[in-house]
């Protein structure tokens, strides 16, 4: 079944069973039918032995990799069993950043170049080993793990469900409203909590600023890079507009503090609806004038066209999501494949791209920028017809109600007791999920998070085979993928 491209791998992880057996979980997606099919297996501790799955299925590679490490169980025929982590309660304590193996070569026509961890800018430390023919790179090997947080583990150890809620924000700091989504809703589901569906439009409204906010960003790191100031400096202020307008709604630039199980401490009122849709009026007046220019400057198509390509066959390989799937030919889409809370309602068409390269990413930001002010503006125009018209519309909305209940989060939700609950949501980098595992007294034993950036970052070391060395600045934010949401 993995090798049809509708289907793609997004939890696979082992639990123990008893002392002597680990029990493993694996979920897959079915895109076409918009499900998620969940398997179970055993194996043997003393054997802690299974046959790699990742010759034939290329996208398993980083969750077997991620079980060796942590759990030493062996795949044998896996052509890549490299650390992922090094979280500091890993199997093997004398594996270490320091005797990484790196793949090399011998060949006196080659040489290295290491960037990192250090960057020149303020980001995230993460090493990159070139090897290069002259300019021409060949092999490019991305090496994380610098700031590993235990944040899975804390999920677990936490002796609350608002440190876990707090947590949430902080998986990937630029995406704290789409991981503290998919936590929320995992809780719910787990509670058999149903948010009402004025919360759930909110929730909508708010993801999609987020998507907004770092596409334009994106789009200002892409103009940095090809030297045209006029469209970075443009887009920085943009970007600034959108998540001030978050800021303005629940008073964190980022979104922190917004999305919480079982209610909000924000509801959505009349100023906040009509700052939203000032606010996006002006964002999009001026960026498509902007971006207008940028994708009809030849300088900029030079260094955008045929730049960075992966194709379909390697983006399935590779089990890419999200917008990095989307521009070379997949359409995965979680808001339209497994289409959670609102999306339900507001049915979402993704765009598609096929071309694969620098371009296609811009181009692709471009595009959903202009859905999500879409999405947004039906969003808050039914929200503001509620709010306006309350008797009307009595029944689509308890909070306007006599006897509606509080609508203030609910931290003292009681889960289900011996459950495996998957949540997903699509933030703007693509396909995030949760799992959590409860035990006989409903208390979660286990808590698995997979980030967009997990499949994501083989595709910027595919995009940058065959390519000048001096082309990866452009290629990796065409991408921009999150350090800290690999590195859990």
């Amino acid at each position: 079944m993995m090798k049809n491209e509708n289907n793609h791998i997004v939890a696979y992880f082992p639990l123990p069973d008893g002392a002597d057996k680990w029990r493993f979980i694996c979920a897959v997606a079915d895109d076409a039918n918009k499900n998620i099919q969940v398997f179970s297996h055993e194996c043997s501790r003393d054997v802690s032995k299974l046959e790699s799955l990742t010759p034939e299925i290329n996208a398993m590679h980083i969750f077997e990799r991620e079980m060796h490490e942590n759990n030493g169980i062996d795949f044998p025929g896996h052509p890549w069993l490299k650390p992922v982590r090094w979280p500091h309660n890993r199997y093997d304590q004398s594996s270490c950043m320091n005797t990484y193996p790196f793949f090399s070569s011998d060949s006196i026509e080659l040489h290295q170049v290491g960037v990192g961890p250090v960057h020149a800018g303020i980001i995230e430390p993460g090493h990159f080993r070139f090897i290069c023919n002259g300019e021409k790179v060949y092999h490019l090997e991305i090496h994380l793990g610098y700031q590993h947080r235990g944040v899975e583990d804390l999920f677990v150890s936490a002796d609350s469900n608002i440190k876990r809620a707090v947590l949430s924000d902080s998986i990937a700091g630029d995406t704290a409203v789409g991981h503290s989504l998919c936590h929320a809703q995992l809780m719910e589901e787990l509670a058999g909590n149903v948010p009402d569906e004025m919360l759930q439009m909110e929730r909508a409204i708010a993801l999609e600023l987020e998507r907004i906010a770092f596409h334009i960003g994106d789009t200002s790191a892409l103009c940095a890079d090809i030297a045209y100031q006029l469209g970075q400096v443009v887009c920085e202020s943009l970007r600034t507009v959108v998540i001030n307008t978050t800021q303005y709604w629940c008073g964190n630039r980022l979104g922190k503090g917004f999305i919480r199980a079982g209610g909000t401490h924000y509801p959505m009122t009349k100023e906040v609806a009509n700052e939203i849709l000032k606010n996006l009026q002006y964002v999009e007046n001026r960026y498509s004038e902007m971006a207008a220019h940028l994708f009809s400057m030849p300088g900029a198509l030079s260094r955008f066209d045929g730049i960075g390509v992966v194709s379909k066959e390697q983006g399935l390989r590779a089990g890419l999501t999200g917008m990095a799937a989307r521009m070379c030919g997949i359409p995965r889409d979680v808001r339209t494949t497994h289409p959670f809370q609102a999306y339900k309602k507001y049915k979402y068409k993704p765009e598609i791209f096929t071309s694969g390269d620098v371009l296609a990413r811009a181009l692709m930001r471009r595009c959903e920028i202009s859905k999500s002010i879409e999405l947004i503006r039906t969003i808050v125009g039914e929200i503001l017809s509620r709010i306006t018209n309350p008797r009307q519309n009595k029944s689509k909305n308890p909070r306007q109600n006599d006897d509606a209940k509080n609508t203030a989060p609910n931290y003292n939700l009681a889960l289900a007791a011996d459950s495996v609950c998957i949540s997903m949501t699509e933030g703007w980098r693509g396909e995030i999920v949760h799992v959590a595992v409860t035990d006989n007294k409903g208390a979660i034993s286990k808590y698995k998070i997979t980030d967009p950036s997990l499949h994501n970052w083989t595709g910027l070391a595919l995009a940058v085979r065959n390519q000048e060395i001096s082309d990866f600045p452009v290629c990796n934010k065409s991408f921009n993928l999150s350090y800290c949401g690999y590195d859990l």
